[in-house]
């Protein structure tokens, strides 16, 4: 089996960020949760967001994830439910 990415390994911190608090995280804690510099976890956050066809975006010329699929790290009127605990929200 392949060795994951840097693309796959910061899919996988932010969907786990999402799943456990409901929130992004910032890129600075993406780039502890990659082991590298906070301007390269930067640019790892970009790198990724910036693949065809992705489906999530950025804050309009910044750096904070707003929408991340199924997930928005805004609140929207699309609350997520589960086993009682709200504190997510749909695109």
């Amino acid at each position: 089996m392949a060795e994951p990415t840097l693309k796959d390994k910061t899919y996988s911190i932010i969907m786990k960020a999402f799943v456990e608090t409901g929130q992004a995280p910032h890129y600075a804690e993406l780039a502890t949760g990659l082991g590298v510099s906070t301007k390269e976890g930067k640019a790892a956050l970009h790198e990724l967001f910036s693949t065809r066809g992705f489906a999530g975006w950025l804050f309009p010329k910044g750096d904070t994830v707003v929408s991340f699929a199924p997930f928005n790290n805004l609140p929207t009127q699309y609350r997520l439910t589960i086993d009682g605990e709200q504190k997510w929200f749909a695109q």
